[in-house]
């Protein structure tokens, strides 16, 4: 879950990179130049892209591979802290970029037992239920997990994976795209159905988005199981856009990135990185939260069952919330750790948004009615 097109370009220019020069970030479209290698990623969700850290040598037995969603870093401070976990343990660590999350979790899916590779990044809440139905990951107590809250760890009570970070999926409006045109931005979602709001939203499709998800799953919080179908369709007859992933409503429709729509799902830490990476120093942040749209979000990392590597894939998931690695995910990924020890940066805690009281929907629910829900969704919404 992060911004990493301009992302990369901010760290460039501010130097942090400095220590793994030769590498540009990975996003799903840019370009990713490896030290030893040049890897292209392609622009398509379904690609996989592996590519290889800095002490990484192929030929070595203990390495591990892990696997990511799209916008998962693969150079900078990240990176640096996987190289230090390989000179500490010797084990190399590969990043496999395996699309956005839905697309990630149906691979895993269609090979589990035989996994791609030995750990998975990025699982969220919303697609929790139907991983550990599928059995993609072998349990794991991690070494560590009593400095994450008991609110993630009760999501997974005997190991079945470990809490790695959270955040809010929210409605992020363009504050000077509202001003031009002389209206207030919603602040609840129902207005977003609102003609005064017509073709100004973009959002992601459920079935291959978690943001997507989270944002289905908050409507239906909102307008109950007997409620959600009609607020949606209120939303398609007022032009919503649907994409098939964040990267595509974030960079390629919303106002703020160069698109024509001023409303975006995205997340409540989106704020913070516009300001600390914009172009030209900013005062204050140029987009803004809707709080009365936004969804929790935990995401999670795991062993995947059928891994040649279970004892070095324990390892990497321990190391993932230690403090080091942890206070590496404000300013890189743009989430907050769970790990309970991490100071958070001054400047990313002043900018983003935790609201008082998140959306939610019962696991068990989740488990038991998203096929259906999907299903709905798209007849009523694809057509």
């Amino acid at each position: 879950m992060t911004h990493l097109p301009r992302l990369t370009a901010a760290l460039v220019a501010t130097g942090l990179l400095a220590a793994s020069c030769g590498s540009d970030a990975d996003d799903a479209t840019p370009t990713t130049d490896e030290t030893d290698e040049t890897v292209t990623t392609d622009e398509t969700d379904t690609a996989d892209e592996t590519v290889t850290t800095d002490a990484t040598d192929a030929s070595d037995p203990a390495g591990v591979t892990l696997v990511a969603y799209e916008s998962f870093p693969t150079e900078g401070p990240i990176v640096e802290q996987f190289d230090a976990f390989t000179a500490a343990t010797g084990i190399d660590v590969e990043i496999l970029i395996a699309g956005d999350t839905g697309t990630m979790l149906s691979k895993a899916e269609l090979t589990a037992g035989n996994p791609e590779g030995d750990v998975m990044w990025g699982i969220d809440n919303s697609f929790l239920s139907r991983a550990l139905d599928a059995e993609i990951f072998e349990p794991h107590v991690a070494t560590g997990l009593d400095a994450i809250p008991d609110e993630f760890t009760a999501l997974v009570p005997n190991g079945e994976a470990t809490p790695v970070d959270f955040g809010d999926v929210c409605v992020n409006y363009d504050i000077g795209a509202f001003e031009a045109l002389g209206i207030d931005p919603p602040t609840a979602l129902a207005d977003l159905a609102d003609p005064t709001y017509a073709d100004l939203l973009v959002v992601q499709n459920p079935a291959t988005s978690s943001p997507g998800l989270a944002f289905l799953l908050a409507t239906i919080d909102e307008f109950g199981d007997d409620g959600w179908q009609s607020y949606w369709s209120s939303l398609v007859d007022n032009g919503v856009a649907v994409v098939d992933g964040w990267t595509s409503a974030y960079y390629e429709q919303f106002s703020y990135a160069g698109g024509d729509r001023p409303l975006v799902v995205s997340y409540g830490s989106s704020p913070p990185f516009e300001v600390l990476f914009a172009e030209t120093e900013l005062d204050a942040a140029p987009t803004g939260v809707i709080d009365d749209t936004c969804f929790r979000q935990v995401e999670f990392a795991g062993v995947l069952a059928g891994t040649d590597a279970p004892d070095e894939a324990r390892q990497l998931v321990d190391f993932m919330i230690t403090p080091e690695f942890q206070a590496t995910l404000p300013m890189n990924v743009f989430v907050f750790p769970t790990n309970s020890e991490v100071e958070l940066d001054a400047a990313f805690n002043d900018y983003a948004v935790i609201p008082e009281s998140s959306r939610s929907v019962d696991p068990d629910a989740v488990d038991a009615n998203r096929s259906a829900w999907l299903d709905e969704w798209t007849d009523l919404v694809l057509g």
